[in-house]
């Protein structure tokens, strides 16, 4: 354990730096055994500091400082004191140039930040804190410069050299290396900072802005990866566009570089100009890529590239703030995906991944809101809380102000703040300024942690025609102190012949709906009441339509008034989601069935409710899959007041099996009638086909006859695309005909061994297996070849696909949890940052039944008595056991 408790760092403390730093002149000579840095930087006093006779205190982290000199004038050594994070010069001029020479050991560097080698590459990560294992420097968000990097290293082994900017000057020496200078015309923290060098190949095509400036764009990868690069290119080419006529956005230099890199702890990183990105989050080509990846190769591109404004151009002032940029950025990336395909298929995906991950993380030991107010590790909140909760901050904004006033909103911030380092108070008050509206009580939601509770009644007055919802919001007991906060709810209400005309009691009809079937109503206080007149029937409400905000919502819907939803509310998310509460109450049943130890019996209407999904040939068919799917065992345990795994999977499966085996027919028809014989396109219309294809090949494979062994073997052998191969595999893997199973298994890995990318699923499925005997396979996939620790891809493939196994994971004995803790240990050595999010599930023990929690706690514990844990791990792991 250690021996003193990390620093919590408080947003109340936050004061302006000290120091400025004006320009940075970086010069890298990278070299087998080291690579040396010398910083020349321009700095100053900060006038608006408080404190103007200060130590210089520069951050800086394993590394070997050989000089230090100021003016000039190398320093005495009681001139200075290094410690294991910080470089202090005692006293500085007020206006001067601070120059360093350090060396650091990339190869060495497992933690994958600051600057590292991936394979036979150097590569760089310095968001949050990465670039102090760089060279010493003020690395903090709000200190932003610019920077000329000058990078030498040997011309064969590296004939490739980037970073941010311009290429402005290059040149050959005569030992055989050779230079290139970058100058980057835009100030940027030390966290946009990057540099490649590397053997690579690329693809390059151009893009005209709507200003007639000439792009020139950049794909560079492995050269074996170049006919990988064309969907990441032209996803590029739709997202520069999209920015330009939805947010008035236009990008700001003559190139912009991709680099694809193997080892790397995120999705992609928005540097200035020089984006890098996992291999798995560029690299598409029908062969090796799922649809799903395909089109997360599109939002992550798009995502990256939005950043350009919201974060490089405007970016936050202090890491309290980093939704202020990837909230944002992340409403931006799913509008966009929104225009690409299906815009209801989009919104059901996303909040289904909403209230199944980050309402459990709201209810959570590590719970906080979207702007925290303390941190001990600030990687430790690149959270579902500060992306996507973050976003819907955004979209609720977006949905309150419309359309136009959203846009001049985001015109003014943009305007407003180019150049600076600014807050989540500064976004808001843009969109104040511009809409004339008062989000006084909005704000509540960047400062309060946990998800508002909706609880909502109907009454219904025949005799007055008047029908009635009374609102009431309130918070878990763990957050009781909040304040209620301002929350649109969009609503109708529907009878027989469809969406009834709504007048709202003392209000003027809605000018934004032009027939007044829908209504946003503004809750605002603990409890409401909305009186619709002239309604001349019972009606069914539809109520947080298009989830309109990221609550909680009770209302006590009949099955059959959800069997109404599901046939007839125009709003996609509602229809889904009534699908889903019928699901939800179907299992839940069960699940009390089999504790009781009673014969579980599947309710009539569900089955019903998808015989009609099926049928129904006008309906989406990417919706028809999402809607047959059943509440995922994941989100069925974030409902239940104590989890029982095994209950809940047993059920699920239970009732996953009699509805193959009551709808086998239709769904033998849904099948055949999706079977695509054209060439393969990552297109809408094709993804929804293979979508409810392979939904209904499993549920079939539950029947286990010879039949449908055929159809999948048949499936799995003549696949054109990887969407299909998978899904015949993971049917396969995930049946008992074991022999079909490992020769198929045996078959993918000869054929696929040399594409790491497609490996990785092989591994992923593989772990992924609901089957008892999983945690054995595991581990031998940690032992085979294709398994490497200190690669993330790697470990999310085996380590992080179990941990999402729950059935498996959370063996009664605990050998799952025994099995991660292990694994915590040696990633918190090797790459903390990793370690720390793969305790996630972990950290939820008090959700579940009193022997599984106790034995979560134990492994907790254990990975608490390490000598030597860092701060990532230790944060969440001492949170999580205090909770």
């Amino acid at each position: 354990m250690r021996d003193s408790q990390p620093k919590t760092i408080f947003l109340k403390d936050y004061q302006v730096p000290e120091f400025l730093i004006d320009h940075s002149d970086l010069h890298f000579t990278l070299a087998a055994e080291e690579t040396t840095v010398r910083s020349r930087l321009s700095m100053r006093r900060n006038a608006e500091s408080t404190v103007q006779d200060a130590s210089l205190v520069l951050h800086g982290q394993d590394m070997r400082l050989q000089s230090v000199s100021v003016d000039g004038l190398a320093l005495a050594p009681e001139a200075y004191k290094v410690d294991e994070e910080t470089l202090t010069l005692f006293t500085v001029p007020d206006k001067f140039t601070l120059e360093c020479v350090t060396e650091i050991k990339p190869q060495q560097n497992t933690s994958l930040e600051g600057l590292y080698r991936s394979s036979k590459m150097y590569c760089t990560q310095c968001e949050a804190e990465g670039f102090r294992k760089i060279t010493y420097y003020l690395d903090r968000p709000d200190v932003m410069s610019l920077f000329t990097t000058t990078i030498v290293a040997d011309k064969t082994s590296y004939p490739v050299l980037l970073s941010n900017g311009n290429n402005v000057a290059s040149g050959e020496n005569s030992d055989g290396s050779h230079w290139v200078t970058w100058e980057d015309p835009f100030k940027k923290p030390a966290y946009l900072f990057a540099l490649v060098a590397g053997d690579l190949a690329f693809i390059e095509d151009s893009f005209t802005t709507c200003s007639g400036k000439d792009v020139t764009l950049r794909i560079f990868v492995e050269a074996k990866d170049l006919d990988k690069c064309d969907h990441a290119m032209q996803s590029l080419k739709r997202s520069m566009l999209w920015d330009e006529e939805t947010f008035g956005r236009e990008y700001d230099l003559s190139i912009f570089n991709i680099v694809a890199v193997d080892d790397f702890n995120m999705g992609a990183m928005e540097n200035k100009s020089l984006n890098i990105f996992n291999t798995s989050c560029v690299l598409a080509k029908p062969e090796t890529t799922t649809d799903a990846t395909f089109q997360r190769v599109e939002a992550i591109v798009a995502h990256e590239y939005f950043h350009n404004w919201s974060g490089n151009r405007v970016t936050c002032r202090d890491w309290f703030q980093l939704s202020l940029k990837e909230g944002f950025t992340v409403y931006r990336d799913a509008e966009f995906s929104s225009e690409m395909g299906s815009r209801t298929v989009k919104r059901v995906e996303d909040v289904n991944f909403l209230r199944t991950v980050q309402f459990a993380e709201d209810g959570g030991p590590m719970a906080h809101p979207i702007r925290p107010e303390s941190f001990m590790e600030i990687s430790n909140f690149y959270t579902v809380t500060v992306y996507e909760k973050g976003a819907e901050i955004v979209r609720m904004i977006a949905h309150l102000l419309g359309d136009a006033l959203f846009r001049k909103g985001s015109d003014l911030y943009f305007d407003r703040h180019d150049g600076q380092a600014v807050t989540c108070e500064d976004f808001v008050k843009a969109m104040e300024d511009a809409s004339g509206k008062d989000l006084s009580q909005f704000r509540c939601w960047y400062s309060q942690a946990g998800t508002p509770q909706l609880h909502v009644t109907g009454e219904y007055s025949a005799e007055h025609s008047r029908y009635t919802l009374t609102v009431k919001q309130y918070y878990k007991a763990a957050q009781q102190h909040n304040q209620p906060v301002h929350i649109p709810l969009a609503m109708a209400l529907l009878g027989e012949a469809g969406a009834l005309r709504l007048q709202l009691q003392g209000a003027a009809p809605n000018p934004d709906t032009a027939d007044n079937t829908e209504l946003v109503l503004d809750v605002t206080e603990a409890e409401q009441q909305f009186v619709f007149e002239n309604i001349p029937e019972q009606p069914v409400p539809s109520l947080l339509r298009g989830f309109s905000a990221p609550v909680q919502l009770q209302f006590a819907y009949s099955r059959d008034e959800l069997m109404f939803l599901v046939s007839n509310d125009s709003d996609g998310f509602c229809r889904w989601d009534a699908c889903q509460q019928l699901g939800v109450l179907a299992l839940k049943d069960m699940i009390a069935a089999h504790q009781a130890g009673e014969d579980m019996q599947l309710d009539h209407r569900l089955i019903t409710a998808y015989e009609h999904l099926l049928t129904d040939e006008s309906l989406d068919k990417s919706m028809v899959a999402l809607m047959l799917s059943l509440p995922s065992e994941a989100y069925m345990a974030s409902i239940m007041e104590k989890a029982d795994v095994q209950a809940i999977h047993v059920a699920r499966m239970t009732a996953r099996v009699e509805i193959a085996e009551q709808l086998q027919e239709l769904l033998w028809d849904s099948y055949n009638a999706n079977v695509l014989t054209v060439a393969y396109q990552a297109d809408e219309q094709q993804i929804a086909a293979r979508s409810l294809k392979n939904t209904a090949l499993h549920y079939l494979m539950l029947l286990e006859n010879e039949q449908v062994l055929n159809l999948c073997l048949t499936q799995y052998q003549q696949a054109q695309n990887m969407t299909d191969s998978m899904a015949a595999l993971a049917a396969l893997v995930n049946s008992s005909f074991e022999q079909q199973k490992q020769n198929a298994l045996a078959d993918f890995y000869q054929r696929w061994q040399a594409e790491a990318l497609v490996v990785n699923q092989w591994l992923s499925v593989q772990a992924g297996c609901y089957l008892a005997g999983t945690l054995d396979r595991v581990q031998a996939l940690m032992a085979h070849q294709a398994f490497d620790i200190k690669n993330p891809n790697k470990v999310r493939s085996v380590i992080g696909a179990f941990t999402a196994n729950a059935v498996n994971f959370h063996q009664t004995d605990g050998s799952g949890y025994q099995f991660l803790a292990d694994q915590i240990i040696i990633l918190n050595t090797l790459n903390p940052q990793i370690a720390a999010r793969l305790l996630g599930p972990l950290t939820k023990w008090k959700q579940y039944k009193n022997d599984s929690a106790a034995l979560m706690r134990d492994a907790l514990q254990r990975i608490m008595g390490e000598e030597k844990l860092s701060k990532d791990v230790y944060e969440v792991v001492s949170k999580s056991l205090q909770a």
